[in-house]
């Protein structure tokens, strides 16, 4: 039986604990939080992030992280990418050389602008390092429901591997050699999403929504390019399959977050009000940076981060981009 640890108890690293137990793993949770601890070893549930979801009882949670990691031979991580170095970077002895690492985090650092697999590379340089990435709303996984995504690493062998972990007759896992790619995929379509949102807070139908998911697959292949990742994985389930997913489904934090901010809500306003704050908002400000850096143009991405740090007008930013000068399409 395979130990594998799952660092972080939100809904998404949850439910992948959940589905690597039905896989017959014997599963280490560890969580921030002590009531989910306590739920989750007492009561078989996270009602704090998955509630009414009945877990897996091959699932024991831990409030020490070393703890969590002790001799097992795969670690998937999950946090929220803020909170992600911290979480690992005092535990790098507790993870042996060769162990393999998944991370399954959309998200970029905001100080460093550094995705995760660079995170990872700087405080785990020793282990073999996987992203796990694709259109997979947390719900719909637990429900059970036929879901495809994309496990990649630097070398085919990681890639393989990983895949294995995962795979099941409801979980469909491809293989992938474009980290950058993925990952890059599945941070910015959170901020692709937050724009979609916008747009349908401010009542706006189908054509804006088409517009800003084409035009936002643009941006995010310019930067990938730009990085080094194969303009071809944006094409795929990492790239349109989660883009598309994250604009337009019912369960989207960040579409959530960007319709509160197109009714009028300020961000700082909806960031008191949820325990759980989208991915979408601080890689709108990583990304943004990222672009200026490497000289790229982001308008969509820069206007959704001057919507929520600025708080700039939804209908001026939706102006402006209307605005811009016009192009080829083929100039992205």
């Amino acid at each position: 039986m395979t130990r594998i640890a799952v660092l972080g108890a939100g809904s998404w690293g949850t439910t992948l604990a959940h589905l690597l137990a039905c896989k017959g793993g014997d599963i280490r949770l560890w969580a921030y939080e002590a009531e989910v601890v306590d739920a989750v070893n007492r009561e078989r549930e996270n009602p704090l992030f998955l509630p009414g979801v009945p877990l897996s009882p091959r699932i024991r949670a831990f409030g020490d992280q070393r703890e969590a990691v002790a001799d097992c031979a795969v670690v998937v991580s999950t946090p929220p990418s803020h909170a992600v170095r911290r979480v690992i970077e005092a535990m790098a002895d507790a993870v042996p050389a060769g162990t393999l690492v998944v991370s399954a985090t959309k998200g970029i650092e905001t100080d460093t602008l550094a995705l995760m697999s660079q995170v990872f590379g700087e405080c785990w340089p020793h282990v073999r390092y996987a992203a796990l990435s694709g259109p997979s709303f947390a719900a719909e996984v637990a429900q059970g429901q036929p879901t495809a995504v994309v496990a990649a690493a630097t070398d085919e062998a990681t890639a393989l591997a990983a895949q294995q972990v995962f795979a099941s007759a409801t979980f469909r896992v491809y293989s992938n050699l474009d980290v950058v790619g993925v990952e890059l995929g599945g941070a910015l379509k959170n901020v692709i999403a937050v724009a979609a949102g916008i747009a349908e807070g401010l009542g706006m139908g189908h054509n804006p929504r088409a517009a800003l998911i084409t035009r936002g697959l643009a941006e995010i292949t310019r930067l990938g390019e730009a990085m080094g990742a194969d303009p071809l994985t944006f094409a795929g389930l990492a790239g349109m399959g989660d883009l598309v997913l994250t604009t337009t489904g019912s369960l989207s934090r960040n579409r959530s977050l960007g319709v509160a901010l197109g009714q009028g809500q300020r961000f700082e306003q909806y960031r008191l009000a949820h325990r759980t704050v989208a991915e979408g908002a601080n890689t709108s400000r990583a990304g943004a940076a990222l672009g200026r850096k490497l000289g790229i143009e982001l308008p969509i991405t820069e206007q959704v981060c001057a919507v929520l740090f600025r708080d700039k007008p939804p209908r001026e930013a939706l102006a402006e981009l209307m605005g811009r000068e016009l192009k080829s399409e083929q100039w992205r």
